[in-house]
């Protein structure tokens, strides 16, 4: 049922009303308009399922969680695609770990149906169990579930079958509607059990709609708008929303359309991806202002970035990166990028700071959008394979920082200061207006070094900043029971353990440092370990230390009873201190690759965590603590002049993992559908007259589009019948295919050809839909019948950013024409198979063997001949291979593994992966760039044995493979999370259970 925008704003005022709204941090307005600011203080603890109520809302400034300010330090994260559940709690780990406190997710509408009425939350779609996950974690979600996602996603999210009904999506046509509404109840049914206000979860945000940049003014699209905002509140969502600008347009900010008179509720965001060879923008307080500049577009909610580039996608063939891949993303947007971008944004107030992408992942199956090949990397701060990498050390600093240091939270312009005569260093100065800490962000926009004079608290520092880098330095921040002075290092985190104060200043490996502390008496200090020199004067310690690994300063006395125990880390030695904070108090750990949890059990503390090469161990935890245990075993260590256990011998390292090569392959040829004598009565005929398809339907020609017979993923087969074709000298079809599509013909069981599109270049990256004519000469004689088969490849469907139904636009034939004949055909089209039950319907397509089976485990390929690789072989269609292969990694190891494909790139084919029948992507062996493709564990038995199918197509103009295959390591830890094995059912099973 469709609601009217009557019934919706009723249903949103009773909410309203029911729910209080769950998160208001108080029914007083000032008299200004403005709700009340709440002071500066301490940052809420981490979150979780705790059952108790709680209330989430926002002022100007910040994230207001339970009356306490929140700075939003968050990641994006999309469990589609990571289709192993168990490994959703490694990359969460991870990230918390290494600073964030929240993530943000798409929810895939075509992931989780693959029929109107049809939702699939299991599994591997398990929505559920990835929000209890988080909560478990101890972070905060922001839930974007679209409708539309955008996301380089097939159809930007939209289903399959969404492409064959009538209406105008992302509009208020009523049709979209009926099944939007069926979406976001299924959706929301799951959401509502984990909003943080109830305590069922960590949700703190829902996203309405996606860069919705289209009909902003029409009443089409303030409709629409109005119609999600009611019926998501009527869903019994009470969290804040907000909407994503894909710009800075100012576009849907609080007040554009109708929330049936609920004010405060509502946040203003915007996305950006600026280019990291330009300087940082200022999208904020330092920005142009109005509704052009960001976050000033809407002045009472705190600055919102929904999507800022923490990387960039690649399209096939690697135009944007020159061939050069991810890699060169990671390159571009490194760690000083980060820096320079993240802290101006942090500077110009913005205060929900969401990095997109801060783990990509894989578009395995047919998930990708066409502009996009398999991998989903992004040139993300954890790589696909899910290894953190040095991007993450900002990250986690930042983050740690932010946490510790609440004056961050609420922050204005302070007066402009001068730091000499250095014009490529900009200068950001901030306050906190309660607690008078000061801020300067300094940005060095030029590839040299320097060091520039800083005014900081009536002294005159020197500040290295590094060339196309930045840092934050600060002024009169708690240390715990002492006050910063100043310091030119940045801070990153203080917190008690035991009965001192610890508080860490970082930067880059080699800098000086100068460090000031207020004492109001002459202090002790002992340099523990590294090279340090120290002075008093006028109530202030100085001490100055070059950053080399970790130096170690302990201040004691000077007017204060808690000694202070100052470190002073490189960024390598920073990214190896982790803090986790537990009921009994924070504890801070120095040494392993990673530590996932710390619990406090009686007097010893039990840590868990990952080693990749042997490292120390060294633990402060609260008072009583005098036992470690890691991973379960207890570990001997001796107390520390710092205050630590420190462990007497190091943690092990991972051992090595050893991989078998991939033999005894067998083959066997396919694409019988080309054949003349096939039987294709069971096919659906293909006589359709019209389509709700934007493409249109050629002048005396049957529809022909793949999606208006329920064929909406993968490759699709016709056959069209004619009895002859007289003297007709060629055939000319014409078809749509995304990016890298390709069409493949046979009359009467003889190849014609192969079409191809072009290799996208660096004007037609962000091209999703090609179309093009493959003009065949033929031979058909008088005699018949004949039979034209085709076979097109026809990638996905395009993304419908616009809001132009470009999702719609047709894949695979749609008009055939004869030169000098014009033949009757009638036409039978097949393409896939029913959805997988377990892998869902964007694992397979519509070629003979993913219908029968041959890429499952278990089936019966010992027909097959055995063959070894690499092959070199001309055919025009498909042929499969397969092997076995068993794994036996160490318990306790987690090896992320790849399938890496080589061969010389002028030959002509492409292959579909399957690993235990999972579709893991597709790899072009002359367009590229992709080589080796991420083997999730859980679809790969790291102890057991695994099937690998291929199906290799290929043209029959050149040889054809594939070459080399090999698993490929792409990392390893010792330690890890336990990974339990993904259904996969065999044959057998599989039929069962249809």
């Amino acid at each position: 049922m469709v609601l009217s925008r009557r019934t919706f704003s009723a249903f949103a005022g009773s909410a309203a009303l029911g729910f209080s709204l769950g998160g208001s941090v108080s029914s007083e307005a000032s008299a200004a308009g403005r709700v009340p600011l709440a002071p500066t203080g301490p940052a809420p603890g981490p979150p979780a399922a705790d059952g108790r109520t709680h209330t989430v809302g926002f002022d100007r400034y910040s994230m207001l969680v339970d009356g306490r300010r929140l700075v939003l330090w968050s990641g994006e994260v999309h469990p589609f695609r990571l289709p192993s559940p168990s490994l959703w709690r490694d990359v969460l780990e991870k990230l918390r770990a290494h600073g964030y406190n929240t993530i943000s997710i798409y929810v895939s509408w075509n992931y989780h149906s693959a029929a109107p009425g049809s939702y699939d939350f299991t599994g591997v779609r398990d929505l559920d169990l990835f929000l209890r996950t988080a909560a478990e974690t101890g972070l905060y979600v922001i839930l974007r579930p679209g409708p539309y996602i955008n996301a380089e996603v097939d159809a930007g999210g939209f289903p399959g079958w969404l492409t064959v009904t009538p209406g105008t999506a992302r509009t208020s046509d009523p049709t979209y509607l009926k099944y939007v509404d069926e979406w976001l109840t299924a959706v929301d049914r799951i959401a509502v059990r984990h909003l943080y206000t109830h305590g069922g979860g960590t949700v703190v945000l829902y996203q309405l709609e996606n860069e919705y940049a289209n009909n902003v003014t029409s009443p089409l699209g303030r409709d629409y708008m109005t119609h999600l905002y009611a019926k998501v509140r009527a869903d019994g969502i009470d969290v804040p929303l907000f909407h994503n600008d894909k710009g800075r347009n100012g576009h849907w900010a609080p007040g554009t359309f109708d929330t049936a008179g609920e004010t405060g509720r509502y946040l203003y965001a915007f996305d950006g991806y600026p280019s990291p060879v330009g300087q940082p923008p200022d999208w904020g307080y330092f920005g142009i202002g109005g509704t052009k500049g960001g976050s000033t577009a809407s002045p009472e909610t705190p600055g919102f970035m929904a999507e800022f580039g923490g990387g960039w996608f690649d399209p096939w063939g690697g135009a944007e990166f020159d061939g050069e891949g991810y890699a060169e993303s990671r390159r571009t947007r490194d760690a000083a990028y980060e820096r320079r971008f993240y802290l101006t944004n942090l500077a110009n107030g913005i205060k929900i700071h969401n990095v997109y992408m801060t783990f990509g992942g894989t578009s395995w199956g047919w998930l990708p959008a066409p502009i996009v090949y398999t991998s989903y990397d992004y040139g993300a701060a954890l790589d696909e394979a899910r290894r953190p990498t040095e991007k993450l050390i900002p990250m986690h600093q930042i983050g740690q920082l932010l946490h510790c240091v609440p004056d961050l939270a609420k922050l204005d312009r302070a007066p402009d200061v001068t730091v000499g005569d250095d014009t490529a260093v900009k200068v950001y100065p901030l306050v906190n207006p309660d607690t008078g800490a000061r801020f300067l962000v300094l940005r060095n926009d030029a590839s040299s070094d320097t060091v520039v004079q800083v005014p900081l608290a009536g002294s005159t520092v020197p500040v290295p900043v590094p060339g196309l880098d930045a840092r934050l330095v600060a002024t009169g921040i708690s240390l715990g029971r002492r006050t910063l002075r100043h310091s030119s290092a940045q801070p990153m985190l203080w917190l008690t353990a035991g009965r001192q104060d610890i508080a860490v200043f970082t930067g880059r490996p080699g800098e000086p440092t100068q460090t000031a502390i207020e004492c109001a008496s002459e202090p002790t200090v002992t340099v523990l370990e590294g090279n340090a020199g120290h002075e008093y004067a006028d109530g202030v310690l100085r001490v100055d230390a070059p950053l080399d690994g970790i130096t170690r300063v302990l201040v004691e006395g000077g007017g204060t009873a808690a000694p202070l125990l100052l470190l002073l880390a490189d960024d390598t030695a920073s990214g190896r201190l982790w803090r986790y904070d537990t009921p009994s108090g924070p504890v801070l750990v120095h040494g392993p690759a990673l530590l996932r949890s710390a619990a406090l059990r009686g007097t010893a503390v039990h840590l868990t965590g990952d080693t990749v090469e042997a490292a120390d161990l060294e633990v402060w935890g609260p008072r009583g603590t005098t036992e470690v245990v890691w991973n379960q075993g207890t570990v001997k260590t001796r107390a520390t002049q710092s205050g630590s256990l420190l462990a007497v011998q190091q943690l092990p390292g991972v051992p090595a993992v050893p991989l078998p090569a991939l033999t005894n392959w067998r083959r066997a040829e396919e694409n019988p559908e080309s054949a003349a004598g096939f039987d294709d009565s069971s096919w659906r005929t293909a006589d359709k007259k019209s389509s709700f398809s934007v493409t249109p339907v050629p002048a005396g020609q049957p529809v022909l589009f793949a999606d208006d017979y329920g064929f909406h993923y993968g490759d699709v087969w016709y056959r069209g019948h004619f009895a002859s074709a007289g003297d007709a000298k060629s055939v000319s079809l014409s078809y749509v295919a995304g990016a890298q599509g390709l069409l493949m013909a046979w009359l009467d069981g003889e190849p014609l050809g192969t079409h191809r599109m072009p290799v996208p270049d660096k004007k037609t990256v962000r091209q999703g839909t090609w179309e093009a004519t493959a003009t065949f000469p033929v031979e058909p004689g008088t005699r018949g019948p004949h039979v034209l088969s085709v076979l097109v490849r026809r990638m996905q469907h395009d993304e419908d950013g616009a809001a132009r139904d470009t999702h719609k636009v047709a894949r695979g034939l749609t008009a055939v024409s004869f030169a000098g004949a014009s033949p009757a055909l009638t036409w039978r089209i097949r393409g896939e198979g029913a959805p997988d039950p377990v892998r869902g319907p964007l694992n397979n397509g519509g070629l003979y063997g993913e219908r029968h089976g041959w890429h499952l485990p278990g089936f019966a390929d010992a027909g097959w001949k055995v063959v070894d690789l690499p092959r070199a072989e001309r055919r025009q269609g498909v042929v499969w291979y397969r092997c076995d292969f068993r794994l036996a990694v160490d318990t306790g190891v987690d090896a992320s593994i790849g399938l890496t494909l080589t061969d010389d790139p002028a030959r002509a084919y492409r292959v579909q992966i399957f690993l235990n029948g999972w579709n893991m992507g597709q790899y072009i062996n002359d367009v590229g760039p992709q080589h080796t493709f991420v083997l999730p564990n859980g679809l790969l038995r790291t102890r057991g044995s695994n099937t690998l199918a291929l199906a290799v197509l290929s043209d029959g103009t050149t040889p054809a493979g594939p070459g080399e295959v090999r698993l490929t390591l792409l990392g390893s830890a010792a330690g890890g999370v336990p990974v339990a094995p993904v259904d996969s059912p065999g044959p057998a099973k599989r039929r069962a259970r249809r």
